[in-house]
């Protein structure tokens, strides 16, 4: 998906609780850091950040959208800038935040229009990630990240010493599972297309589910019991916990007794003087991914010298001992090697649950799509055609790896199977030319719902064992525009309401049959079949060197949907995951 692709490091910040290298230089960010690397007396000295008189006449204004649960620190921190006279170049620094969702600011950049603020501060580095990956959104620079908060499952106390807290620790799996095989536990989340933290989470899970055999489909499995009990904000997804500790509210089974929530919100939670019931708070064993919370300039071209110098100051007051103090006050770690035990208990956590466990890579880009995919198709059942393609050219090696383009299409085609719930339908159709009389394709396995039974097994079964002996067709060429509409006429004229509709068509060619259909004449085709109550997005996919990506563009972009050019057909999976999860943030 275009906008997740996510740069892989981390900029250098004042405040930054866990360093990382820099995507983009900014030359004045490195005269920044360069100077609070002398301390932020050395920058008073130097008239950086300045005591002096009142000069909030002639101050600099710098608007910043924050996620909501940062802004009330950022807030406090901007009036102790505003009640110091803090200034940059001798002008005060006058700073005003607004809390917004992190997905709806991001939502906003990737139009391309412009902002209203000078700088962005999301929970995630995802989001900068997210916009950064689009060619037509507002630039934006993460200049350095100033707190940081694990993740991990918050519970109520009688659940959680159910599990064994604090003594006893737990896999993310292993949590999710207890969730799922237990009628008194339920698990709560956050949308993950909205929300950093569910994102993360159930990255985390699919990634750990993955590395077991059978874990692709046990992660499928997990994000469904997941999916009927999300909520579409962080915030939200505290309104489900029981209100009191009585038997009805405990077993009201809209309520949920465990929650995916990072350290801070657990901390807020446990800190707010009308919580009910403190949160504990358990830091799965495999890891915690974290939210960081970085420093974004918003449209720096479009920035004076003078706005993006004050936002740059205010980032490194908040690297100052007092403000981190702010930020530690509002649940907030400012050093992830040595975590504030005292918010780490208010926060729920206790020893030996591995809350200073150091902090994991952050998720690749990759690893998000794939995750990203899996919750699309989990949360909407999709009903899928593939479409593959048997010509003999399918033969050919796939350099490096001693197997040939089915062999690999194969595999990936199973790795995606697997991805898949009972609920989804999925079916296969293999083309060449004159495959089937005068006929360029084959319906192998009709498409129908992967949990079905029929005689000794299921769809599921029957289209591995298809996908397993799909085999190039000697001497065969590529009919893929008679292929191609055929597949289309099918999947409108079983469109399946309430469902994600879709065609994915693999081909490592050019159509090789003189007499099919035109392609001009085949997009018009397309074009009319195509309608928006009952949309089917063609998913075209252009495996190989001798593919014409602009030609499956084309016949895609007729649809809605999307053509995608992989050089190794291993790349399938994701590419399919990353084209579902476009199709599906599109609406």
């Amino acid at each position: 998906m275009g906008r997740h692709s996510l740069p892989d490091g981390y900029g250098a910040g004042t405040a930054d609780p866990r360093p990382r290298a820099r995507r983009r230089t900014v030359a004045i960010a490195t005269a920044l850091v360069l100077t609070v690397a002398g301390g932020t007396a050395a920058a008073v000295s130097g008239g950086l950040l300045s005591f002096g008189s009142s000069c909030q006449e002639n101050a600099v204004r710098v608007k910043i959208a924050a996620s909501p649960d940062l802004a009330p620190a950022l807030t406090e921190a901007a009036d102790y800038a505003r009640e110091r006279d803090i200034t940059s170049d001798g002008r005060c620094v006058d700073v005003s935040v607004t809390a917004r969702e992190s997905y709806k600011v991001a939502g906003a950049l990737l139009t391309g229009k412009e902002s209203d603020v000078q700088a962005w501060v999301p929970d995630s580095n995802l989001w900068v990630q997210r916009v950064a990956g689009e060619n037509d959104a507002t630039q934006v620079s993460d200049v350095g990240n100033v707190a940081s908060s694990p993740v991990g499952v918050a519970m109520v106390p009688t659940a959680a010493k159910s599990l064994g807290w604090p003594k006893k620790t737990y896999t993310w799996t292993e949590l999710a599972g207890a969730a799922m095989t237990s009628d008194r536990l339920k698990l709560g989340a956050a949308d993950p297309t909205r929300s950093a933290t569910g994102l993360l989470a159930l990255t985390q899970l699919s990634t750990t589910a993955g590395q077991t055999a059978g874990g692709d489909t046990q992660a499928a499995a997990m994000a469904k019991a997941l999916s009927q009990r999300t909520s579409d904000s962080d915030s939200q997804v505290l309104d489900t916990l029981p209100r009191d500790s009585s038997g009805t509210e405990q077993g009201n089974p809209k309520r949920n007794q465990a929650l995916i929530l990072s350290e801070q919100a657990a901390f807020a939670h446990n800190s707010s003087a009308d919580s009910t019931e403190s949160l504990d708070l358990f830091y799965p064993k495999d890891g915690s991914p974290r939210l960081d919370y970085p420093f974004t300039l918003v449209d720096e071209v479009r920035l004076s010298t003078d706005e993006s110098r004050a936002a740059l100051r205010f980032m490194a007051l908040l690297g100052a001992p007092e403000v981190q103090k702010i930020l530690e006050k509002h649940g907030f770690r400012t050093d992830d090697e040595q975590p504030s035990a005292a918010l780490v208990s208010e926060a729920g956590g206790r020893t030996p649950q591995p809350y200073a466990r150091a902090a994991d890579e952050p998720a690749s880009e990759k690893a998000l799509q794939e995750a990203l995919g899996m919750w699309t198709i989990t949360v909407q059942s999709a009903r899928i055609t593939t479409v593959v393609d048997a010509s003999a050219s399918m033969t050919e090696p796939v350099p490096g790896t001693g197997q040939s383009r089915m062999d690999v299409t194969k595999a990936s085609l199973l790795q995606a199977l697997a991805t898949f719930t009972p609920e989804d339908e999925i079916g296969l159709w293999k083309f060449s030319t004159r495959l089937d009389g005068p006929r360029d394709y084959r319906v192998v396995v009709p498409t129908e719902r992967l949990g079905d039974t029929k005689g000794n097994g299921t769809q599921r079964d029957r289209l591995s064992a298809a996908f397993s002996g799909l085999q190039p067709v000697p001497g065969g060429a590529t009919g893929l525009y008679d292929t191609t509409l055929a597949a289309y006429q099918a999947a409108t004229s079983s469109y399946e309401e309430e469902k994600f509709n879709a065609l994915v068509l693999l081909t490592d060619g050019v159509n090789q049959d003189p007499g099919s259909i035109s392609r001009s004449a085949l997009v018009a085709k397309l074009q009319e079949l195509t309608t928006p109550e009952r949309p089917v997005l063609l998913i075209a996919i252009a495996v190989g060197p001798d593919a014409d990506e602009d030609e499956v563009e084309e016949i895609a972009k007729a649809t809605g949907g999307s053509g995608h050019q992989v050089n190794d057909p291993s790349q399938i999976h994701a590419v399919i995951l990353k084209a579902i999860v476009e199709a599906g943030s599109q609406g």
